[in-house]
């Protein structure tokens, strides 16, 4: 039998002990509202351009997206800097891990990964923003559900992963329908326990990035799984960094010198959508041409916008939501930017992506 089989609804610590470690949450109750310690970051000091010879940078490169991105575009040749290291981690606590162990420079992930690492009180701040105005989750169902609605989530078992994007769009989701944590049940898992959750039964609902949804709809539709369609979206797809990173010049020229890459390389992807199917989801992710196409048809279209307004005013209404819920204390999201790469990514680009 599973260990989540039958899990209780559990309290707010259990959710942090969960899905943060033992230590981390512990390490909440002094310091939930702390910023980390370490280098003095001044984001009002001029941002530093030359990349000093020998200045090097680890930055995620989840299932190797990032780094196969930029070899078939022919951008990672315009690195200007050594990249040590493309260490193969995505998920929001696993980063703050890495981050926290001093192990990774720089990572992509949505907005709620640096809201949890404030509350957790590491200091990380946000360098690179794409808008994605379209849904990056869908909600599949357990086989054999009948399940038509979010406002049929009530009294459900609803999987649950506060420190993830996945987590925030659920709530998102209950908050549109009308209904709070307390009218379902959150069962805590981490998004890759999500699938095994959802066949076993031991989920009535998960949120899947539309990567993973076609294939398990594939494997279990013809058994009654299937997806809720909603509007709710994940609106921010970022980049950030530890605050010491950025405090360091030569580490912060690397950074502004990969933003404008990084965005070239999502525009690319957008632009060549047969080759990224073949190359990423085909021959790297082992899926058919059919699933990769499925994927890429539901994928955003690049939008890195010259002002951060808009950004910082949704990951504000992020915070709030958590507060509301009790996951968070709430604190001005703002100073979670680092605005001083804030025209970055847009000058980067073509005007068609900018907004």
């Amino acid at each position: 039998m599973s260990p989540y089989q039958g899990l209780p609804t559990p309290n707010r610590r259990m959710f942090l002990r969960t899905l943060l470690g033992t230590g981390a949450a512990l390490g909440l109750s002094a310091c939930a509202s702390a910023a980390a310690g370490g280098p003095a970051l001044s984001t009002g000091a001029a941002l530093p351009t030359e990349v000093p010879s020998g200045t090097g940078l680890r930055i995620a490169s989840s299932l190797g997206a990032q780094q196969l991105q930029l070899q078939l575009s022919g951008l990672i040749g315009k690195i200007p800097f050594a990249v040590s290291s493309w260490p193969n981690i995505g998920a929001g606590p696993d980063v703050i891990n890495a981050f926290r162990a001093n192990s990774l420079d720089l990572a992509n992930n949505a907005g709620i990964p640096p809201i949890q690492a404030h509350f957790q009180g590491y200091d990380a701040r946000i360098v690179a923003i794409n808008l994605t105005r379209k849904p990056s989750y869908l909600f599949a169902t357990r086989p054999h559900s009948d399940i038509q609605s979010v406002a049929q989530f009530a009294g459900k078992k609803l999987a649950f992963s506060q420190g993830q994007a996945q987590g925030v769009v659920l709530l998102r989701a209950l908050h549109q329908a009308g209904l709070k944590d307390k009218d379902v049940q959150l069962v805590p898992l981490t998004s890759n326990q999500f699938l095994t959750a959802l066949a076993a039964g031991q989920v009535d609902v998960a949120p899947l990035g539309i990567s993973q949804a076609p294939a398990y709809l594939n494997q279990y539709g013809a058994d009654g799984a299937h997806t809720v369609t909603t509007d709710v979206v994940d609106l921010l797809n970022l980049l950030w960094a530890p605050a010491g990173v950025l405090a360091d010049p030569a580490r912060a020229a690397a950074i502004a010198a990969f933003v404008p890459i990084w965005a070239q390389g999502l525009v690319w992807v957008y632009e060549n959508p047969a080759v990224w199917e073949q190359e990423y989801y085909v021959k790297s992710q082992k899926i058919s041409a059919e699933q990769a196409h499925q994927v890429t048809q539901l994928s955003n279209k690049p939008l890195l916008p010259p002002s951060w307004d808009e950004a910082i005013a949704w990951e504000q209404q992020t915070v709030d939501l958590l507060a509301e819920g009790g996951f968070v204390k709430s604190f001005r999201a703002e100073t979670l930017f680092d605005r001083r790469f804030e025209h970055l990514a847009a000058a980067a680009v073509p005007a068609e992506y900018r907004s």
